[in-house]
This record gives structure tokens, sequence and C-alpha cells, in this order.
């Protein structure tokens, strides 16, 4: 026996060591790639020398003699810290994803593959101007001569995430870059989904009580607008709802309606700062991920300097200022999108039907490689509408009928558009009027600039408004018959027509993606806005000060208040708020006094330190789910998060409203009170479960903790650990320090969508502006770089956001030189 021990001993010593061996192999290749900032090279491709100097919390300064230098300098740069990031992009517009990870990705490539992205992103190349390729080019070199390094020197596969899967790095193209402008505008719109939303339930709910679940912006003309079944022939077929909860699909582009892009941004004029100059202020929103989609980058042209967030692969500051002039960005919600119908030949699938009757689909066949089995073949299909998409995608299996496929118009498609132009131009414009006018360049995706320059400040809408003509059956908001050529668009609106506001008289401009025009249609900008909670309180805090400061636009910035909370609750509660009750005998009406109690004595601030917002957000998804879920069933889903106006028409009893909260399947009629009481038992049931039976220990932030993602290691368990950055966050869905929750999942209050990139610039002093992104500068785990600045988000906290050359190399952590190769 004794024996035997010191043998199984001996054996788990030796697998002991040979596991610790492995893991040290693995870290030590790994930190292979981690580039060293203090470095001198010689690279092909330069005109003079470059530097690239990384302040003290790595974002890269970089200097140069010329532009293409310069462009040259942050391509090297984005490589260095986002090879990874970068390729996955690439591969995302390749539609090639699956050549990495399997079937898992193979629905995602086929979407990919049907819109066409990158095949149409090489022919936007000859549709750019000289300087635009000259600049492409330039960034790509610089790409590709870090890439060549890591070949040569063996820094690590250039990433860890290149040991897990293929390590073939392609040289990078213009074409790449361009191709990372149309992901993003496929990310930054959900007009598709808000169209499939809207059909769908109108199959199942009168046009009465659609109106209150997806209510109409007041003043909007919306006359005679068909319900969705009533667009085709009695007797069409449409699909059954799939039961269970719709997940998106992982590394989509395509986001669930409601999760593309939002935004908060504002500016102030001199006449409304306390200094007498322009204050901006900007926080774009997108879905969170390690590391972020922003890098922060500061570039310094022989002309000036320009300093902000970049996008790695392309070669510009996409949100930032220079010394003259600033700009941010939100979603503009502009309808560029339109879902169509098309109706197959039944004697030739090849065929659909047009205004002139059957014609044929123009076709290509591909085969998409997907790692571990045959390649797949697949057979593209356009329509004179646009793509043919795949049913997995937009929600279209859900209104597509039988013998019927969907397609897409959308500006995003149309090789003309020249927005990469707009996006490197733009950090070079010295003004209002110039930033206004080189963003006419861009057709999608569609955003709304808030700029502001020495001396005034405005608001303009970017992006090609498609012209529908008047007599459109369905206005844009559901899918359309492709066969009527009533159905057309007729090109786009002038850019001249878009909504635009300068130098106001009340001195600021603002949007939260709240609507911007009451325009009717077919002039109309969207039928769709974001919420209006946030507007609402921007407009108060703006409001309370006659003059502001980069405090005062900080404070805003970082504001928790749910305005939401603070109407919704003395609605829903007001019935069982009196003072004088009883002491509840049972546990579970004792559990719901104090939490009656808590609420009573909030202020709506979503906190992560209290439960009272915890309370709050699990009452109201409950009682959501108790009155949608008699009436629509298995398509509740749809409704995810909690939807404000629906909660407050349904309580007031807006056009017979409060008919939702009576059950249909019992014989009683149930009230909005008993369905408030019901709900709020759901929601103490929940947390109890979830956070212990101790409600004074419940915390918000435990449950809304931010979950900055790594999107393909994050997958994995043991690897999340060091991958994924988890934060217990303050704010909400309705804040303006947004923190949009899942909705659904094992964690449905977790944030997972807010704002990865905070600026506020100061025209009296601009080197006092500031900035923060969400996680860090490196997209390496093992770098300190890698989750250093996520700490200060989470605080409401910045970071100095000056052009002064002094301040950077002051506390660098490291400075790069680049030197031309003798053969240039």
């Amino acid at each position: 026996m004794t024996t035997l021990f010191r043998w199984l001993l001996r054996g788990f010593l030796a697998a002991s060591v040979l596991a610790g061996l492995a893991l040290l192999l693995a870290y030590y290749l790994a930190t292979g790639s981690i580039p060293d900032y203090d470095d001198e090279r010689t690279v092909a491709g330069l005109d003079g020398p470059v530097e690239i100097v990384r302040d003290a919390y790595a974002v890269p300064h970089i200097f140069g003699e010329s532009d293409h230098d310069v462009f040259f300098g942050l391509g090297y740069a984005h490589a260095q810290d986002r090879l990874w990031q970068m390729t996955m992009l690439r591969r995302t517009a390749q539609g090639r994803l699956s050549e990495l990870f399997g079937t898992a990705t193979l629905s995602i490539d086929e979407l990919l593959r049907a819109l066409d992205l990158y095949t149409l992103s090489t022919r936007m190349v000859a549709n750019q101007t000289p300087e635009t390729v000259a600049a492409l080019q330039a960034y790509a070199d610089g790409v590709n001569a870090w890439i060549r390094i890591v070949e040569q020197d063996a820094r690590g596969r250039g990433a860890p995430e290149f040991f897990l899967f293929s390590n073939a790095i392609a040289p990078w193209t213009p074409a790449d870059s361009i191709a990372v402008t149309r992901v993003m505008a496929l990310q930054l719109t959900s007009h598709a989904r808000f169209e499939t939303r809207r059909a769908e339930l109108s199959l199942v709910l009168p046009p009465e009580r659609l109106a209150d679940v997806l209510p109409d912006n007041p003043n909007d003309p919306v006359i005679d607008l068909p319900d969705y079944a009533s667009l085709f022939p009695d007797g069409t077929r449409f699909p059954e709802p799939e039961a269970g909860e719709r997940q998106a699909l992982w590394l989509s582009p395509d986001r669930p309606a409601g999760l593309g892009g939002a935004s908060n941004a504002w500016a102030a004029m001199g006449a409304r700062s306390a200094s007498g100059a322009p204050l901006l202020a900007t926080d774009p929103h997108l879905g969170l991920t390690a590391p972020a989609i922003w890098m922060l980058a500061r570039l310094e042209f022989p002309d000036g300097g320009a300093i902000g967030a970049t996008i790695p692969g392309l070669p510009g500051i996409i949100i930032g200022r220079n010394d003259d002039f600033g700009w941010g960005i939100t979603t503009a919600y502009l309808d560029d999108q339109d879902l169509y119908i098309e109706q197959l030949d039944p004697e030739d699938s090849g065929r659909y039907r047009t205004p002139d009757g059957f014609a044929p689909f123009e076709t290509r066949d591909i085969l998409i490689e997907v790692a571990g089995q045959a390649a797949v073949q697949r057979t593209l299909r356009w329509s004179r509408n646009g793509p043919v998409i795949p049913p997995e995608h937009f929600g279209v299996g859900e209104v597509t009928p039988e013998g019927h496929v969907a397609t897409l118009a959308w500006p995003a498609l149309d090789v003309e558009d020249r927005a990469v132009e707009g996006l490197i131009r733009v950090m070079r414009a010295r003004s209002v009027a110039e930033g206004r006018q080189i963003l006419s360049l861009v057709r999608a995706p569609a955003q709304n600039a808030i700029m502001a320059d020495r001396s005034t400040v405005a608001l303009q809408m970017f992006g090609a408004m498609p012209r529908r003509q008047p007599g459109h059956t369905s206005q844009g908001r559901i899918p359309a018959p492709g066969w009527l050529a009533v159905n057309d668009w007729q090109g786009y609106f002038d850019y001249g027509e878009n909504p635009s506001v300068i130098a106001p008289e009340s001195g600021i401009v603002a949007n939260t993606n709240n609507r911007l025009s009451d325009a009717p249609f077919p002039n109309h900008v969207s039928f769709v806005w974001g919420d209006s909670q946030r507007m609402a309180r921007l407009q108060r805090l703006l409001n309370e000060r006659e003059f502001h400061t980069l405090a005062s636009f900080r404070e805003a910035q970082t504001d928790t208040v749910s305005p939401t909370a603070r109407n919704l609750l003395p609605l829903i509660a007001r019935d069982l708020w009196w003072e004088g009750q009883p002491p509840a005998e049972d546990s579970q009406g004792r559990l719901r006094q104090a939490a009656l109690a808590l609420l009573a004595g909030w202020n709506g601030e979503m906190t992560e330190h209290g439960p009272e917002p915890l309370i709050y957000a699990a009452w109201t998804r409950a009682l959501q789910t108790r009155l949608i879920a008699d009436e629509l069933g298995s398509r509740a889903s749809i409704l995810s998060r909690m939807e404000p106006v629906f909660i407050e028409r349904a309580f007031r009893n807006i056009d017979g409203a409060g008919i939702w909260c009576d059950v249909d399947k019992t014989e009683a009629e149930e009230t909005c009170r008993e369905m408030a009481e019901r709900a709020l038992d759901d929601a103490l049931d929940e947390l109890t479960d979830s956070f212990g039976s101790r409600m004074e220990t419940w915390r918000w932030g435990e449950a809304h903790v931010a979950l900055h993602q790594h999107e393909v290691l994050g997958q994995v368990p043991l690897l999340a650990l060091f991958t994924d950055i988890v934060q217990e966050t303050s704010g909400g869905d309705h804040t303006l320090m947004r923190g949009q929750t899942a909705g659904r999942g094992d964690r449905p209050y977790a944030n997972i969508h807010g704002a990865g990139f905070r600026g506020l610039y100061d025209f009296d002093d601009p080197d006092a502006s500031q900035y923060i992104i969400s996680t860090g500068q490196s997209g390496h785990f093992l770098s300190r770089h890698y989750d250093d600045l996520s700490v200060l988000w989470r605080r409401g906290e910045y970071i100095p956001m000056s052009l002064d050359p002094d301040q950077a190399r002051g506390g660098a952590v490291g400075i790069t030189r680049l030197r031309p190769a003798p053969d240039g």
C-alpha cells in the first residue's frame, strides 16, 4: 500500500510539474506578442521618420513629417495593439468566420455573403479620391509593416488568439478599411429589425393594441396604414413562431431591435458657457466588448493635430477634436432600411415577381469554408430591390410567407458611398461649416454630428435619406410587397434637406436619439426613435444653469437618475402606497411592504450601492411579462426589455390600454392594481432566489455588472476569467450614464450596452479637454493596458485629452521610432 501511495504521489507531482511547465510555456508564448513600446525599427514604406509616443495611458501620439507617414504610424500602432480585433472585423465583412469557428458562425457568414459587403468594399475603392486612396494605402502599409515584424521576429504570432486559431494573416488593403465602415453601418442600424418586429406583432394584435406596445410618436400622420397580413392575398400562410427566447447570434453584427447604436451628445455656445467659449460632450453607445471597439489616439499632421477615438481598421479620428473644431456623434435613427417581400414564381424559384411580370434573380454561386467539415455551397441572389436575406437574420423568417423571400434596400450597399473619405477628412475640418460639408459624403451609417468650433455649435444629421413615394403601401414601417412599383425608392433626398440646427437661440444643441423632425411621411426621418426619457433628464440638467462649465457637462454625462423610474413608480405603486396600512401577517406581505417602503423614499438614482434600483428594475420587468404573456404567448420574447411608454399607457388606460391588465384566460377581471401587486411578488421571489432573503444586502451593482466580454475567448469559461472585464456599475436603461440591460438570459440586468467612449471638449482651454474608453488601449489580455482605463470609466473619471506634446512625453510608457528603409 505504501509503495502504491508513493507511486501515486510521484505521478501527481509529475503531472503537476508538466501542467505547470505547460502553463509557463503558454504564458511565455502569449506574452511574446505584447509589443515593446520602447523600440526602434527600420521599415519599408515610409518617406521620413515617425515617432509614436505612448503616454501614461498607452495612448499613441503619432508624429510624422507628412500625411502619409502619420497614417502609416496609425496603422502600425493599431496593429500593435489590436491586430486580432482588426482581423476579426475583416473576417466578419468577408463572411469568413466559419474558417475559424466552424458551423457556429456559418449563419453569420451566410448573411455577410448575401449582403456582399466585402465585394462592394473592393468596388468602392475606385470611387474614392486619390487623396483618400493614398491615406488608406499608407495606413495599410503601416499595418503590414507590423505584420512583417511579427513574422520575422516571432512576436507571439501577433496576439494570443492566433495560437488557438489560424495564424495566417493576409496583408491589409484599402478595401479592408472600407469594409470596416460597412460592418459598423450594419451594427448601427436596427430598422430592418423594427420592421419585422412590427409586422410579427401585427399578426396577433389589433391596431389599437399594437399602438400600445409600439406607440407612435405624437403628431405622426399615420393614415390608412394596413396591417401586415392584409398586404398579401387571403389564405397566405405565415410561419409559426418558435418557442423559447430569441437569442442574438454570437459575433453577429445583426443587432436585435434596440441594440443598434445609441448615444448622447450636446454642445453649448459661448453665450451659455462660463468661460465664453463653446463646450461639447459626447458618449456614443455600443455593445460592451473587451477590448472596446474604440482606441484613443492623437495624430499630428504637418498642418495640425487631431485627437480622440479611433476604430482599429480605419485611418482617422472618428470622434474627437483639433485646436479649432470638435465633433461628437449619435445614432440618427434614420429609417434607411426597407425590407421587401418578393413573390417567387411557382413554376421556377429562380424567378421573382416584378411590376412587369416574373424576372430572374441575379445569382452567383459561392463556397464557404467551414472548419472541421467540407465547404458549404450557397447561391447568392439579388432582386431589383436588393440582396435576398437568409431567414435567420433581421427576423425575416418569422414574417416571410410561404413561396416568398425577403430582400433589403439600404444605402450602405451603394458603391457610390464615400463614407470612409468623410470620416477621414472631418478630423481636418477647422469650422462647423467645413465639418457639415465634409459629412455630406457619407451615405451610411446615418448619424447625427454635434459640432462646435471656437464661435458656434451645430447639429447635423448625415447619411442618405431614402426618397419613398407618397403611396408606399407600408411607409417603410413593415416589409412591403416588392412587386409593387409604388414601393420603389426614388433615390435619396438632397443632403440639404437632412435635419440640422446651427447656432440656436437657446445656445445649446443636444441629441439623445430623440426625435429630430416633425416632417410628415414621406419627408419624415423615421417613425421609430430612441427613448425620450434621457432627453427629458438632459433638458432639465442643461436648463438648470444659465452658464455651463466642463464640470457641469461631466456631471450630466455621468448622471444616474432615471426619469423613467420617477414617472412609473407613482403610477404602478399608487394603489399600494397608503398610510395606515396594517402590518402584513404573512412573510410575502411583509417583504412586499418593506420593498414599497424603500421605493417610497427613493429618488430614482440608479446607484450601484442600493437595493431600490434592483427592486424597481425587477418589478417593472415582471410587470411587463405579466401584461403581455396572455396576448403575445410565444411572441412575448420580442419585447424582452421593459417598454416604459407601454406600461404608462396601460396604467393610465390611454385609448383603452388598461385592458392589458386583464387576463383573458381567467373568468375574473383583473385590475392593474392586482397585476402590479402580483408582479411585485414575482420580482421579490426572483430577487430572493438570486440574492438572498435579506433585502438590505441587495445591491443594484451586483446585478447590473458591465460585461465587457471578449467576443471569442469570452465563450470559453476558463479563458473568460482572463479576458472578460466584469464590473459593478450604476446607471440603467434610461439614465444619461446609460447601462442598457440584457433583458433576457440568466443575467437579465447585466449592463451590455453603453458608452464605450466619453469625451468632453472645452474651447476656452482645449488641452483641458478629457476623454476615456471603457477598457484599455491594448487588446492583449496579458497587457497591463488591457483594462487599466476600465476602472476610471466605471467611476465616471477621465484622462487628459491634450495636444501638448510635452504632456504626452512627460509620462510616456514608451516611444517607438520608425525610420524609412534605405530603398524607401
